[in-house]
């Protein structure tokens, strides 16, 4: 799991959890909650009271509930003046840290100075029944109240006391005593969820014409276009280049919308007046709820809409309608997947419309376990500590576990399900320290990352692993703790996930009317935004740096790290292609004779037998792939520190790619770094330079840029075909192939003719000024 070169505390570490409750069959687990530790609770329900009996001079009473185990108390909410008063609430204890044997839950009267006791029901622990869930919920009973003598008083409290595991319906919304210190306002912020990311759709307005402008300035031709605005998103046509009021465009404006709709689309036909002055002729808003849906590339009607014009009376701003509209066709376009995420790391690549939507070829099941060697992200009354909790984001899916107060080592043990459309997709793993809870800092800060391909895990197989947690500060690569999760992805059908790999990755209108990458990237920095704002709106909300940060927002970012990175990965992509040359040069030069014997032998069949060419070579790809099957990755991908240039990167670079955008650094450092960046840009440039050169020189060995290259190439050409026409291929192939292959003895240090020619090509960087 250790690569070569690589820190051993950034590496991926196999564990052995005790997931399951531990039985295991086969390769499988008995148990449906099976992908996590089982956590034993004390689950406490209070529904309601009756009859109770009024403390107060004026014969009422304020009644609530007090649970208490040991040195834990959990409280419920209050009502004044009610007797029969309704909670409805649930209260969890760990069973790791009960500490007593006697479950104490109190019914008292909420008063100024001291709260009154009305009565209490006591619970011996060893007598409280088991639940496991797929039973049903335990059925809530009466109990009398009892005063502090053990005697029988006015009232009664209807409780539900059962010990149960994570997996009880009741957990989620539970009081957890592990969080006993946040108290009741902070308690929604630390409970687990389940979020829904918008159903994002691209809106595409073909701006066609307009008719019966009445223009500004009516001594000169208008210069119009027209401005499209949707929530914050802004596009403009060009200006139209028939200066008449009746103008054309034929333009297409693409936006990135979510349901429900909620703004309408405002387009409004400017003309420009003034170098920085415009003026608007009209203006006319679209609801998105009227406007078609189009699922492929058949042509939709186009439609005519009345252009309004606000003026002012009396400084009142009136409406006034009048013969100008203007000429659009409009829809929905349903047949794209809206981007996101980048598509190196998409977690969905499905349309937008349901109706297309393949059926699903698997489940992905994900065990949230813990963390362990977590750094303290905030101070609390004088000392360290950390909120952690988990965020993970597949599909539409975006999940968060409960936080666990001031631990380094939490235990979450909550287990999740995605359906699976796509197996070349990726899962993404987030933990963050949370500072939305009281002495928080009011931001939630990043703990670190991790991203899971499916393709690369076997179905059926359950993945137990440690994950680094890697986070780049300004000082360089750190490493805040390690995440424990257990990943099993199983397959509904092996026929349908082969097929899978036959299909486009992307829906098809993206090959059939393709979206340049420019307006790729800004659609997706759209849609990153509004899947940001919306689930910022949610309760408790999923905040703007947690979404941020799962669909790396700041990818497109320069960073001279990640440029190195890039370069690092080509070369190494290209290391196998320069091995290969490597080795035939050897062969070349004999320097293991009985290889190139073995080659010569290998090479003569080949060409007296053509037809075993092909074979040869699928036959000879069979037994790479069957050599390297033992080598196969064991273990899922993670974060690597020594393919990103993490591990050795130069302190400037670093603070280089913390700065803003635009930059905050002094004039010095953008110097300096302009001049590095110079430096880098002319070692490209000479490389760019180097490829064109060689490039125009093949191109000028027929275009007479030198004449009597050229006339040697043509005569050469003529002399080779009729050659070749009269000689079998079988022989020139024999002879060409001795000629490479032949013994060092009879080879020249000098370039062969062929390469001498090629080099003295003309290219034209001579004509470069």
């Amino acid at each position: 799991m250790q690569k070569p070169g690589q820190n051993i505390d950034f590496a991926l570490k196999e564990t052995s959890p005790k997931i399951g409750a531990g039985a295991v069959i086969g390769d499988k687990l008995s148990c449906t909650y099976d992908l996590v530790e089982q956590m034993h609770y004390l689950y406490v329900q209070v529904m309601k009271a009756k009859e109770l009996p009024g403390k107060d001079v004026t014969g009422s009473c304020d009644p609530y509930v007090e649970v208490r185990l040991g040195n834990y108390k959990g409280m419920t909410k209050h009502f004044e003046k009610k007797s029969n008063p309704e909670w409805k609430q649930v209260f969890a204890f760990s069973k790791e840290r009960i500490q007593a044997s006697i479950l104490e839950v109190v019914v008292k009267d909420k008063d100024v100075m001291l709260d009154d006791l009305i009565g209490r029901v006591m619970f011996d622990l060893n007598e409280i029944p088991k639940r496991v869930p797929p039973d049903s919920p335990l059925a809530p009973q009466w109990y009398r109240l009892e005063d502090r003598h053990g005697r029988k008083v006015k009232g009664e409290l209807m409780l539900a006391v059962w010990m149960g595991t994570q997996a009880d319906e009741a957990f989620c919304d539970a009081w957890h005593s592990d969080a006993a210190t946040v108290g009741p306002e902070g308690v929604a912020n630390i409970r687990s969820k389940v979020y829904l990311s918008p159903k994002l759709w691209y809106v595409r307005v073909n701006v066609i014409e307009a008719q019966d402008l009445i223009p500004y300035d009516k001594t000169k031709f208008p210069e119009v276009y027209v401005k499209a605005m949707l929530g914050n998103q802004t596009l403009r046509t060009r200006i139209s280049q028939t200066k008449t009021l009746n103008p054309m465009w034929n333009e297409d404006l693409m936006f990135v919308v979510a349901e429900p709709f909620e703004e309408p689309l405002i387009l409004a036909v400017e003309d420009r007046v003034a170098p920085n002055k415009d003026e608007t002729l009209g203006k006319c808003a679209i609801p998105l709820q009227h406007v078609q849906r189009r699922l492929d590339h058949r042509p939709l009607n186009s439609r005519w809409f009345n252009l309004e014009k606000h003026i002012m009376v009396d400084g009142e701003k009136k409406e006034i309608k009048f013969a100008s509209r203007i000429h659009l066709r409009i829809f929905l376009e349903g047949g794209y997947h809206v981007l996101d995420e980048s598509t190196h790391y998409s977690s969905d690549l499905r349309p937008t419309a349901k109706q297309l939507w393949k059926p699903s070829i698997g489940l992905l099941e994900v065990g949230i376990i813990s963390a362990h060697g977590l750094m303290p992200m905030k101070n609390k009354d004088g000392k360290g500590t950390t909120d952690a909790y988990c965020v993970a984001k597949y599909g539409q899916k975006w999940i968060r576990t409960r936080t666990i107060v001031d631990s380094f080592t939490p235990k979450w043990n909550e287990q999740y399900t995605w359906e699976v459309f796509d197996t070349c997709t990726v899962i993404t793993f987030g933990a963050f320290d949370n500072g939305h809870i009281p002495g928080g800092s009011g931001k939630d800060m990043r703990i670190g990352k991790v991203r899971i391909r499916l393709s690369t895990l076997e179905a059926d197989r359950i993945y137990t692993h440690s994950y680094p947690l890697l986070v780049f500060h300004p000082s360089g690569i750190k490493k805040t703790g390690e995440i424990q999760l257990a990943v099993r992805f199983t397959c509904l059908s092996v026929i349908n996930m082969l097929h899978m790999y036959s299909q486009p990755l992307l829906p098809k209108m993206h090959y059939i009317h393709p979206l340049s990458v420019l307006q790729l990237d800004s659609l997706r920095h759209q849609a990153m935004n509004i899947v940001s704002a919306r689930l910022n709106r949610a309760e408790p909300p999923l905040r703007k740096e947690i979404v941020e940060y799962m669909l790396d927002v700041d990818s497109h970012m320069w960073s001279m790290r990640r440029s190195k990175a890039n370069f690092f990965r080509i070369m190494n992509v290209l290391s196998g292609l320069i091995a290969i040359g490597k080795w035939f040069e050897q062969i070349c030069n004999w320097r293991n004779p009985i290889t190139t014997i073995l080659i010569h032998v290998l090479f003569i069949i080949l060409v007296l037998y053509p037809e075993l060419i092909l074979p040869t070579v699928f036959l000879y790809l069979f037994l790479i792939g069957i050599w390297n099957f033992r080598w196969r990755p064991r273990h899922p991908p993670h974060m690597d520190t020594r393919l990103s240039h993490a591990d050795a990167v130069h302190p400037d670079e670093l603070d280089e790619e913390f700065d803003t955008f635009p930059t905050s650094r002094s004039p010095e450092i953008i110097r300096m770094r302009y001049d590095r960046l110079r430096s880098i840009g002319g070692r490209v440039q000479t490389v760019v330079g180097d490829l064109a050169t060689q490039g125009e020189r093949f191109l000028s060995l027929l275009s007479w840029r030198d004449p009597r290259a050229t006339t040697l190439f043509v005569f050469f050409c003529l002399i080779a075909a009729i050659v070749l026409y009269v000689t079998p291929f079988q022989v020139v192939a024999l002879l060409a192939g001795i000629y490479v292959l032949r013994h060092p003895r009879f080879r020249h240090k000098l370039p062969s003719v062929p390469l001498n020619l090629f080099r003295r090509l003309p290219a034209r960087s001579d004509s470069l000024l």
